[in-house]
């Protein structure tokens, strides 16, 4: 619909017709820029909202246990050859050092008997190890600068 103007000029009055794309412009931008704030504030929205539950439901929605956790870097060990030119596995004792709620910290012994060698009083630290108990995540002490750092095999080989 048109909208009409008026204007008055030298006591005369005269009417013309502005197109209806142009009487609306500035409305039609407003809406415009309302759909566009309220689309951008409903997908933040969302995001925020959903963004929790995806996380929750990582890639190992359970807690692992002990046994589980145990399980995981024993197989990650042995599947990565970590210690083949350094100690054999049979050697090795694992223990558990820590538990919290968060993880489960490791630590591997040598074991010192007739068939692996060694003076069997002792029983020297190999390494030590945390597994996380939501993620799976493998971590391994350093004790150059007394830190945890991310399980990679490149660095560790």
């Amino acid at each position: 619909m048109a909208r009409i103007k008026k204007s008055r000029q030298a006591n005369q009055s005269s009417v013309s017709v502005i197109p209806e794309s142009k009487a609306e412009k500035p409305s039609i931008m407003f809406v415009r820029q309302m759909n566009y704030i309220f689309r951008s504030v409903a997908a933040a929205l969302a995001v925020i909202l959903i963004l929790p539950v995806v996380v929750d439901a990582g890639p190992q929605s359970h807690l692992l246990d002990e046994d589980a956790a145990l399980a995981l870097l024993e197989g990650t060990l042995k599947h990565d050859g970590v210690y083949t030119h350094r100690i054999s596995l049979d050697c090795v004792t694992y223990g558990t050092e820590e538990t919290t709620d968060a993880y489960f910290q490791f630590v591997l012994r040598e074991i010192h008997d007739a068939k692996c060698g060694g003076a069997p009083e002792v029983s020297p630290v190999v390494d030590r190890y945390r597994v996380y108990r939501r993620s799976g995540k493998i971590e391994r002490w350093n004790p150059i600068d007394d830190s945890w750092h991310r399980y990679y095999l490149v660095k560790i080989k």
